[in-house]
């Protein structure tokens, strides 16, 4: 519409005039001062008005425009109208930065070509205006030297950043310097580290690797050591189940050689046939019985120690029946003699009575028992010269443990080292004989004959001597004694062949200290008293564990060792003594005699015979025995010796 045109040209209009161009501060109404109180108020000039004349009129009045001039005129007659104020041309200037002075103080053309005439305005008016054009150059000044103030600040700022910055750059490049270098250091650190790790780590493969090699070596050694005591133990039991099977054998041999003595007695009396019947019959379910367990041991390889103890078992049973049977027998006879004898007196009465003289006749003769001969028992305990004997051996023992008692409970450190050291001394030899030894024999019984000797020996890197003390002699004497049995309890009892260099050694040992020899003996009779030979009656009020240790078996906790365990050891050690009494030192001298020669073997092979053979113990000791020394036996005695085999051939096997 054309009246909105009008009204947006007249508001442009008005912002174009002197008034709309005009600053106007919000603070007078808050000062107190009356923006319209110089409308009502009487004209007058300004303090200021000076100096807007000095610094506006001048301007003004070097170019004077008509517009001016038509002004002027109009002002100055308007002077002369009392109801108008005069007013000084004043132009207008922008003040504002968008438009400053130059700096020579010029004024641009185009700010001068629109300037206008201005009326001269009241005092207060004047006033106002000049403290705003004053304010305004103020402003102007502060802002001026704010600006430059603002400038050479943000300059110093900027040098100052600069500056920091370039000090932040070298700081950053040394921190990424020293970084890369702490990196370079850290990365050949953890190289070093890994390298030692892996040093480390494989030092511990290695030790590892030994370890687990040792192990399996000691495995391997475990495994071969069990694979050979397991062929040692099948070994045994095998030889174990020959000798129980040879053994079982032999007693159904007897049993058919009693069964055959049975049949054979055929009494004609009619009493005893009934008996005999009963008799025959039960010889036959024993026979029976035998054969029951030799056909069950077949199939199962080897007889057990029950079906042998069942075979002495029914043995036993027929002797007893032959023994009943023989009694009988003689009872039988015995009531027939007498009975005959009463029919014989009966007879001679009444021939007396009716003949009258008397008759004298002879009595018949006794008859003697079947066979003309009478069995003689066999002997149980030992002869009173070898019992007495025995004992001597034992109570030598005894005192020379009294001896040395002082020595063995004292508490002294000293005295307890001295101690170790001489049983050491004495132990150790005897523990490195074996039968690869060789030439080492000499060494060790010189070794041992010197200790004997009251010289110094070395043993575990120290000098040893008896005379370190005066109860050393008895306590080496009884551990050297004991050393050597033991050696044949263990050693011989595992291999037989170690019995000759162990013997031959401790014969030396008792041609030149003959006390050892007796401590040997005594050792080798407490430990297996079928050497004397000597068969321990039981007691009354003894402990059983007790007559078993008597007899020589090992009890631990109320535990008996296996009958086979027993047997190798009494094996071990009869072989032992069967080498001693045939070897003599081969360095001693040969004109003396034996302390302990095979006259003791051959004593000892007699009285066992005359002995009542043990189950197990006196078959095995004597194979034993006859194995080691026979050879020698019969070089000895030659034809009796043959004799004593043949009387253990025909006499000895069937009393068993």
């Amino acid at each position: 519409m054309p009246s909105e045109g009008r009204c947006w040209e007249t508001l442009q209009a008005l912002r174009s005039s002197d008034k709309g161009r005009l600053c106007y501060h919000r603070d007078w109404l808050l000062r107190g001062e009356d923006v319209l109180e110089e409308c009502m108020s009487i004209p007058k000039l300004s303090s200021y008005s000076g100096w807007v004349v000095d610094h506006v009129l001048p301007h003004t009045q070097e170019n004077p425009s008509p517009s001016e001039t038509s002004s002027s005129s109009r002002s100055a007659s308007a002077l002369d109208q009392p109801s108008f104020a005069p007013r000084s041309p004043v132009r207008s200037l922008s003040f504002s930065p968008a438009s400053p002075a130059t700096p020579d103080g010029t004024k641009g053309k185009h700010e001068s070509q629109h300037t206008e005439p201005m009326v001269l305005q009241s005092s207060r008016g004047t006033k106002v205006e000049g403290c705003i054009r004053m304010y305004e150059l103020l402003h102007r000044m502060k802002g001026t030297e704010g600006l430059r103030q603002w400038q050479e600040e943000q300059e110093r700022k900027v040098r100052a950043l600069s500056e920091m910055a370039s000090e932040q750059l070298k700081r950053f490049d040394e921190r990424k310097e020293l970084k890369h270098h702490k990196e370079f250091q850290d990365l050949q650190e953890v190289m070093e580290k890994s390298s030692r790790e892996a040093l480390g780590h494989q030092e511990k493969l290695k030790a590892e690797h030994r370890h687990r090699a040792k192990i399996l070596n000691l495995k391997l050694r475990e495994a071969e050591q069990q694979r050979l005591k397991q062929a040692e133990r099948e070994r045994l039991r095998k030889e174990g189940g020959q000798a129980r099977l040879r053994a079982l054998y032999a007693l159904q041999e007897e049993v058919l050689r009693l069964s055959q003595r049975l049949d054979a007695s055929d009494p004609h009396q009619d009493p005893l046939k009934a008996g005999l019947s009963a008799f025959r019959t039960r010889g036959n379910q024993l026979c029976g019985l035998i054969s029951g367990i030799i056909r069950a041991a077949s199939e199962n390889g080897f007889p057990t120690a029950e079906d042998h103890a069942a075979a002495e078992r029914a043995l036993q049973e027929m002797r007893d029946l032959l023994t009943n049977l023989q009694q009988e027998i003689a009872r039988a006879c015995e009531d027939k003699r007498r009975q005959d004898e009463e029919e014989a007196l009966l007879k001679r009465q009444e021939s007396q009575t009716q003949q009258g003289p008397e008759v004298h006749k002879e009595s018949p003769a006794p008859s003697q028992g079947p066979g003309g001969k009478q069995n003689e028992d066999l002997q149980v305990k030992v002869q009173d010269s070898t019992m007495q004997w025995y004992q001597q051996l034992q109570e030598a023992s005894s005192q020379c443990v009294l001896a040395f008692e002082g020595l063995t409970s004292s508490k002294d450190s000293q005295a307890k080292k001295i101690k170790m050291d001489l049983q050491k001394a004495a132990t150790i030899p005897v523990s490195q004989i074996s039968t690869i030894a060789g030439s080492k024999l000499k060494e060790i019984f010189d070794k041992i004959h010197g200790l004997l000797s009251g010289k110094p020996v070395q043993s575990g890197g120290r000098s040893v001597s008896v005379t370190l003390n005066p109860q050393g002699l008895d306590f080496v004497q009884y551990k050297l004694a004991e050393k050597f049995v033991k050696q044949g309890e263990e050693e011989v009892a595992s291999h037989h062949e170690a019995a000759f260099p162990i013997a031959v050694v401790a014969s030396g040992i008792w041609e030149l200290h003959p006390r050892v020899g007796d401590l040997i003996l005594a050792h080798l009779h407490k430990k297996c008293p079928y050497s004397v030979p000597y068969y321990p009656a039981f007691k009354e009020g003894m402990a059983l564990e007790d007559y078993q240790r008597m007899l020589g078996y090992q009890v631990q906790d109320s535990k008996v060792e296996p009958q086979d365990n027993f047997l190798k050891r009494m094996s071990g050690m009869i072989r032992l003594y069967a080498a001693v009494i045939q070897l003599r030192w081969p360095y001693g001298n040969r004109q003396e005699i034996h302390p302990h020669g095979l006259n003791h073997g051959w004593r000892w092979l007699a009285q066992i015979l005359n002995m009542e053979p043990l189950s197990d113990v006196t078959a095995t000791l004597l194979f034993d025995f006859l194995e080691v020394c026979g050879n020698a036996l019969m070089k000895q005695y030659q034809a009796q010796f043959w004799k004593m085999i043949l009387l253990i051939r025909e006499d000895y096997f069937p009393r068993y």
